[in-house]
């Protein structure tokens, strides 16, 4: 099939502009630059996520859930209120940890991940509890903290002890840990499922200190004391639960809250980007489409990693449905081509610094751009490889 001027399924399905737009924001913004230049094609926007920032509001779209709020704290203990997402007849509770310990929540280099921890995401689950859900959804990217999930036991009733029944309430002394006690009873949360967006360990140099602390405040002089504590936690649970999480692939995700919420909650890790195709139908959307636009803040290595746009890309791919990609810029040393029938920057049209001032307006102009330029012929599906 050859993309021609006559009126095209488009799926709109663009993940986060980190930083500047939301996935809802990026998809309006396409389609509204998109209308100006083709106003007969017909447009479906189904916004992605692959557990990072925005997975809250992304599913709470696809499941047609209420917005709710709790009070907490987040990952330096100011009071906070969590946003989560109920859908009262899937019996189905939706919650994003960047909504509620994230980094950007808090002041740039204000606060050292030493100073952070995971209890506010445990208020919040607390919460959520009392509604008795069937099942419960978590985000865990985009998190400020690096404590294995510490902070979030302890709000939820865990006990830590040290030498002589000494209790541990900060999470760099867990390297003093000897023994840990179970609340008596565990959070009625149903079935808790953790959206992870990456699949490093919790240890070693692909683990969450080494390779996810540095973004978050950690030195390289700092890995030896986070490592060693993350490392106690890690054994401690393993001789008291009789099983190691701590190589379970996504467990150092968001500073080993992976981790965390396997071995105190007993969560199911899951690919971030599967668990919203599984929920959004995306296979299905994917077939009713002539052509898929998606696209994110930057398209570089990372996006072909399993990232959403990346795997959107492979299945039309698979499909042979042309995919147009719209990022804030693109990486040079990336092989985009392998994946999209085209890419667009809006640095192609302006300055970075001006692209994220109005990140709306000029995402908006890039989409008419590559509609205007849309002809018989311009879009050939590849094949698969």
């Amino acid at each position: 099939m050859l993309i021609s001027n006559r009126a095209l399924n488009v799926l709109i399905a663009p993940d986060k502009f980190k930083g500047t737009l939301t996935a809802e924001a990026a998809a309006k913004a396409i389609a509204k630059g998109w209308r100006r230049a083709r106003r007969r094609d017909r447009l479906e926007l189904l916004p992605i996520t692959d557990g990072g920032d925005g997975f809250g509001a992304v599913f709470g779209r696809v499941l047609g859930a209420r917005l709710r709020r709790s009070k907490a704290v987040d990952a330096a203990g100011r009071d906070c209120t969590a946003q989560w997402w109920w859908a009262a007849r899937l019996k189905t509770a939706v919650i994003e940890s960047a909504n509620v310990i994230g980094l950007a929540m808090l002041p740039a280099k204000e606060y050292h991940p030493f100073d952070l921890d995971t209890a506010g995401l445990g208020q919040a689950l607390a919460s959520i509890s009392r509604a008795s859900p069937a099942r419960c959804l978590v985000g865990i990217g985009g998190s400020a903290t690096n404590d294995g999930g510490f902070g979030l036991a302890r709000a939820v009733g865990w006990r830590f002890f040290g030498p002589r029944r000494t209790p541990i309430t900060r999470w760099t002394d867990l390297e003093r840990l000897e023994s840990i006690v179970p609340p008596q009873t565990r959070l009625p949360l149903g079935e808790l499922i953790v959206a992870v967006d990456v699949q490093n360990p919790l240890l070693g140099p692909r683990g969450a200190t080494r390779i996810y602390g540095p973004q978050k405040g950690l030195s390289s002089r700092q890995f030896g004391r986070a490592e060693h504590c993350l490392q106690g936690l890690a054994e401690v649970l393993r001789a008291a639960l009789g099983r190691d999480f701590a190589d379970v692939p996504g467990a150092g995700a968001a500073g080993g809250l992976g981790f965390g919420l396997m071995a105190f909650l007993g969560a199911r890790l899951e690919p971030g980007f599967e668990l919203f195709s599984r929920y959004s139908a995306l296979d299905d959307r994917l077939r009713e489409a002539d052509l898929v636009i998606t696209g994110e803040g930057q398209i570089d290595a990372s996006t072909l990693m399993g990232k959403g746009v990346g795997e959107i890309a492979r299945r039309c791919l698979a499909l042979r449905i042309p995919c147009l990609a719209l990022a804030g810029c693109l990486s040079r040393a990336t092989p985009r081509d392998q994946l999209f029938a085209q890419t667009h920057a809006l640095t192609e049209l302006t300055s970075l610094e001006e692209a994220k001032a109005a990140p709306a307006a000029w995402l908006e102009r890039s989409a008419r751009e590559a509609a205007r330029h849309l002809g018989p012929g311009s879009l050939t599906p590849k094949t698969r490889c």
